[in-house]
C-alpha cells in the first residue's frame, strides 16, 4: 500500500468487521488518517450495512408484541421485590435466590423491550432537525479534502469558501429534505473549508443558516480564519485542524476561542 493509492473496498470491509490483522490494520489506519477520500468510503460502507441492519431490525420489531399490558405488571413485580431485597441487604454484590431470579427475569424483560423499542433509540433525527443546530448529518457531510500540503494551503491568497453552483445547492437541500425555505437565508458551507484544503465535494456541503441558532455559518467563518491562521503560524497541524473542524466544528470553536458561547463578534 503506498500513499498515492487509495483501500480498496475489501480492505475496508475487513477493517470494519475487524479482521484484519494486525499489522494490515496498522497500515490501514495509517492511511486513513491521511486520505479523507478513503474515508469517506470506509463511512458510506458502515451506512450500507447500518441500513440493511436497521431494514432487517423493523421486519423483526413489526413482529414483536408491545411492551404494555402483562409486562408492566411484570416490571411492577420486579420492582416490587427489588424493594423488598434492598431492605433486607445494604451490599450491593449481596444477592438472594429471589434477588437472582428477579435478575434473570429483568435481564429477559430488557432484551424483550430492547426489541421493541430499539427501532425508536436508534432512531435518527429528521434531515429537517440535523441542520436547525448547525452540526450537519455525518452521514450526508463526513467532509472531503485535498491532498494538499501546509506549504499549498497557506500560499493561497483567498481565504473564503468557494461559490456554490445553483445545480449544487439544489441537491444539498434536496439530501437534506429542506423545502419551502428562502435559500438566502442559508449558506451552503463547506465543513472543511478550502482554506484548510477542503474539496469541492458533495460530502463536504450542508446547508448552514445565518440565523436559526447562535452557531451559525458566520461564527463557523471566524473558526476557519482562526485555525488557518495557526496552521499557516505553524502552532496547529493542518491534518488535526482538517479533522477537528469535520468532527466537530462547534467543539473545535469553544476549544480555540476557550469560550462556551460564540463571542458576540462572530455572529452579531
Amino acid at each position: 500500500m503506498n500513499a498515492s493509492s487509495h483501500l480498496s473496498d475489501q480492505q475496508l470491509l475487513l477493517d470494519v468487521e475487524g479482521e484484519l490483522s494486525a499489522r494490515d490494520e496498522n497500515l490501514v489506519r495509517a492511511h486513513l488518517h491521511t486520505c479523507w477520500k478513503c474515508r469517506v468510503r470506509r463511512q458510506e460502507l458502515e451506512s450500507a450495512i447500518a441500513d440493511f441492519v436497521h431494514l432487517q431490525q423493523r421486519e423483526f420489531d413489526a413482529k414483536i408484541p408491545p411492551a404494555a399490558g402483562p409486562r408492566a405488571l411484570l416490571k411492577a413485580r420486579i420492582a416490587q421485590l427489588s424493594a423488598t431485597e434492598s431492605n433486607r441487604h445494604s451490599g450491593w454484590f449481596t444477592f438472594s435466590r429471589g434477588l437472582a431470579g428477579v435478575a434473570a427475569i429483568c435481564v429477559l424483560l430488557t432484551f424483550g423491550v430492547f426489541l421493541v423499542r430499539s427501532s425508536t433509540v436508534r432512531q435518527r433525527p429528521s434531515r429537517a432537525q440535523a441542520w436547525v443546530v448547525s452540526i450537519p448529518d455525518s452521514q450526508l457531510t463526513p467532509g472531503a479534502t485535498l491532498l494538499v500540503s501546509r506549504s499549498a494551503v497557506c500560499a493561497e491568497s483567498n481565504t473564503k469558501n468557494k461559490p456554490v453552483t445553483a445545480a449544487v445547492r439544489r441537491r444539498v437541500f434536496e439530501e437534506y429534505g429542506i423545502s419551502g425555505v428562502d435559500p438566502r437565508a442559508y449558506e451552503v458551507d463547506y465543513l472543511v473549508t478550502p482554506a484548510l484544503g477542503g474539496a469541492d465535494d458533495i460530502h463536504n456541503l450542508w446547508p448552514h443558516s445565518y440565523s436559526a441558532t447562535a452557531w451559525n455559518a458566520q461564527v463557523k467563518d471566524a473558526l476557519e480564519d482562526r485555525l488557518r491562521g495557526m496552521v499557516c503560524d505553524g502552532s496547529l497541524d493542518l491534518i488535526e485542524a482538517q479533522r477537528e473542524i469535520a468532527t466537530n466544528w462547534i467543539a473545535a470553536y469553544k476549544k480555540y476561542f476557550h469560550t462556551d458561547q460564540p463571542l458576540d463578534s462572530h455572529w452579531r
